[in-house]
């Protein structure tokens, strides 16, 4: 299968109350891809005993070997997540990668586990490139815990990418930090839930509010928003289109468990076209 859209990173396992859902970065992208009328692919590493779920239909799966599934636990208290990573998967390695798949125009880095080292960002030169740094903002203890790590690869990485999209919740307070990222990348941005995002480009700093919606599931939102925004980017060039069609896209995400709320490209024009913007 040839494909547009390539995301690279652990499709995991969320525990969830009567066992496991689907999750990762690379899930939520693809899926998100798919929607919007791209034909994704993921590389990743999987146990063997994994089998691909449904919602991940028409969508190309490049596995490696692996004793283990990453596997996260999420718990969400007054608005804030604690994780646990209950298992990882293999790294993946540059020879996972099918050859003619290195000629995607449209990159989705997605680390959760720190499974990608800095050689991926240098993969891909004629494509562009987007970074959710997530999996490198982590760290685990023995008892699983997630805490927020210093992103020791900044440097070797964003210089080599279009984009990085990244959350005020994995910087862990540090907003400041976007500062430093932005200065090291074409384009940077910081998602800020429902009041949108900001965007910085070429040293200015331009907010993009968010579309209103009932939140049901938060997970998920910002690996949405991130493949969107990719997608948006390569059409049109432009960060603040691409960031407000990133916006409306993850507002739908979050009004339904898992990936059930991914919409499809139409429902995002519709909802741009009608909806107020919350200021």
């Amino acid at each position: 299968m040839m494909i547009d859209f390539l995301v690279i990173g652990h499709v995991v396992q969320d525990v969830v109350p009567n066992g496991y859902t689907i999750g990762g970065t690379t899930t939520f992208s693809s899926i998100t891809a798919r929607n919007l009328g791209r034909r994704p692919g993921i590389v990743t590493r999987l146990a063997p005993n994994f089998v691909a779920p449904p919602e991940l239909h028409d969508i190309a799966i490049e596995c490696g070997p692996s004793a283990q599934t990453t596997t996260f636990h999420n718990i969400y208290r007054d608005g804030q997540r604690q994780q646990f990573l209950l298992s990882v998967a293999e790294p993946i390695q540059p020879d996972d990668l099918p050859p003619a798949w290195r000629a995607a125009p449209i990159v989705h880095l997605g680390p959760l586990a720190r499974e990608l080292d800095a050689r991926f960002a240098r993969l891909f030169p004629r494509a562009l490139v987007g970074v959710t740094p997530q999996g490198w903002l982590r760290q685990w203890d023995t008892s699983g815990k997630v805490t927020v790590r210093v992103w020791e690869e900044a440097r070797d990485i964003l210089p080599h990418v279009a984009a990085l999209i990244v959350s005020e919740e994995d910087l862990g307070g540090d907003t400041a930090r976007m500062n430093e990222y932005a200065q090291l990348t074409r384009v940077a941005v910081m998602t800020r839930g429902a009041q949108g995002c900001t965007v910085f480009t070429a040293g200015e700093k331009t907010e993009v509010a968010g579309f209103p919606a009932n939140e049901v599931d938060p997970t998920g939102a910002g690996d949405v928003f991130a493949a969107a925004f990719l997608i948006r980017l390569h059409e049109t060039h432009d960060p603040i289109q691409a960031a407000r069609f990133a916006n409306a896209t993850a507002s739908f995400c979050v009004q339904a468990p898992g990936v059930t709320g991914i919409p499809t490209r139409a429902q995002v024009e519709e909802r741009m076209s009608h909806s107020q913007i919350v200021e």
